[in-house]
Parts: C-alpha cells; sequence; structure tokens
C-alpha cells in the first residue's frame, strides 16, 4: 500500500496543479512562472543530493574509498540519457518559438506536454527507485521515499499549472487544458513502476540507479529551468525561489526522512 502511494502522491501534485484552470481566471504572471520554476529547480537539486547521490554513495560503503565510483558513474549514465531523449523527443519550451528534437508534425500544444513530459521522466524514477530500495531489505528507509515523493509532489503542483494555465489562455477549452496538464504527469507514476520492477532484478546496482535518477533530473534543472527561471528582467525571483524550494526539501529530509 505504502508503494502505491508513493508512486501515486507525485501525479496528485501534478493533477492538483493543473486543475488551477478551472479557477485562476487569468494566465501565470511571467515573475510568478519564473518563481515557480526556480522553486521547482531547488527542489529537484536538493532532491538529487540528499535523497539520491548521498545515499547512493552510504549504500557503497563497502567500496571504501572508492565509495563514490557508483555515484559518478550512474550519475553520467543518467545525464547522457536526457541529453540524448532531449535530442530525439520532440518539444517546446515555454516562452521559446523554436522547437527542439527531432523535426516532427505536432502542434504546440502537444510540444509543450512532451517538454514538461521529458522532465517528469527522471522525476518518476527517482521515486520509483526510492521506493525500491525502502522495499528491499530496507536500504533505503520508508520514510525517506516517502519524503521524496512528497517533495516532488509539491514541486509538481506549479507544472501542472505552468501547462494548463497558458494552453487556456492561447484558447484552450478549461477541460482541454486540464486533460494536457494531467497527462504530462502521467508519465511519473509509469517511470516510477518501470524502475520498481528493474530494480528488483538489479538490487547490487540499486547505488547506481539513485545515482543515475540524480544526474537525469540534474540534466533538467541546468538545461531548461535554471535558463527558464533566470529570463527576463529581475531574475533574481527565480533564484530566491530556489532557494525556497532546496532548503524546504532539506528540511523534510531531515525532519521526515
Amino acid at each position: 500500500m505504502e508503494l502505491l502511494q508513493g508512486v501515486l502522491i507525485p501525479f496528485l501534485g501534478t493533477t492538483l496543479g493543473a486543475a488551477c484552470v478551472f479557477f485562476v481566471k487569468h494566465n501565470v504572471h511571467a515573475g510568478t512562472q519564473r518563481a515557480l520554476t526556480g522553486f521547482a529547480a531547488g527542489v529537484m537539486v536538493a532532491a538529487s543530493i540528499w535523497s539520491l547521490l548521498v545515499p547512493a554513495m552510504e549504500q557503497s560503503e563497502s567500496l571504501e574509498a572508492f565509495a563514490f565510483v557508483p555515484a559518478v558513474a550512474g550519475f553520467w549514465i543518467g545525464i547522457l540519457f536526457l541529453w540524448i531523449l532531449d535530442h530525439v523527443v520532440p518539444h517546446l519550451h515555454q516562452g521559446s518559438d523554436e522547437p527542439e528534437g527531432v523535426k516532427a508534425a505536432l502542434n504546440r500544444s502537444t510540444m509543450l506536454v512532451l517538454a514538461v513530459t521529458l522532465h517528469n521522466i527522471p522525476e518518476g524514477m527517482a521515486v520509483g527507485v526510492v521506493l525500491a530500495g525502502a522495499a528491499q531489505n530496507g536500504m533505503i528507509s520508508l520514510a525517506s521515499a516517502m519524503v521524496l515523493s512528497l517533495g516532488i509532489a509539491i514541486q509538481n503542483f506549479p507544472e501542472g499549472a505552468i501547462i494548463s494555465l497558458p494552453l487556456k489562455s492561447e484558447g484552450m477549452g478549461k477541460v482541454k487544458a486540464f486533460g494536457y496538464g494531467v497527462l504530462s504527469g502521467v508519465v511519473e507514476p509509469i517511470a516510477a513502476v518501470a524502475t520498481i520492477l528493474a530494480a528488483r532484478y538489479v538490487v547490487p546496482v540499486l547505488p547506481v540507479l539513485l545515482s543515475f535518477a540524480a544526474g537525469a533530473m540534474m540534466y533538467v534543472v541546468v538545461e531548461e529551468l535554471i535558463p527558464e527561471m533566470s529570463a527576463g528582467k529581475h531574475s533574481n525571483v527565480g533564484t530566491l525561489w530556489f532557494a525556497v524550494g532546496f532548503t524546504l526539501m532539506l528540511a523534510l529530509d531531515v525532519a521526515l526522512g
């Protein structure tokens, strides 16, 4: 039951965020969007460090001075995995008119959703791998796994709103815009379940899987979220909210994990 809750909590965050389309009349202000993006980036960086990389090295303590090797290897595999997806999957970032990835005859709305879906994949994998670690002889505490799920859910709330509200402002119906927002988050529970199933057979390389998810998340933060939170005037708003997201995730990890 706990595993199911851990998988679904982040998806619930996206769904609630997308539901803002029914209550918010206007589009997200540019400054607010930078703040929300910065907050999401802060949560992801903190989660990558405290919930993924540190446990990965703790699980490799038997390697003594080389305990960093699985973490470094997994981190780079995660970076390269997202780099490949970034160049293959057609997508469009908020505020940009130039699609990335391979050329495809997709409409703007679909490519915006695919952009969010791209960085939801590593988030789902991160949740899946810590839940797998919690299920395998307590290699990771269940409390720590639930903290990560909660942290991802918190930063998924603004992401759901950021994808749905602009679609509504472009003339899309509220229900359809809500559906697109929810659809962008569906990949998270799918990625989480797939990772849990895979981890059952590769427990010895759990540290690599933990750091793989961290590398994938850090790629998203540096390649996408930081440029978006720093765009335009008064970019320090994004920086301050990055700090809020980082310290919130750090506090949750220490207090609850």
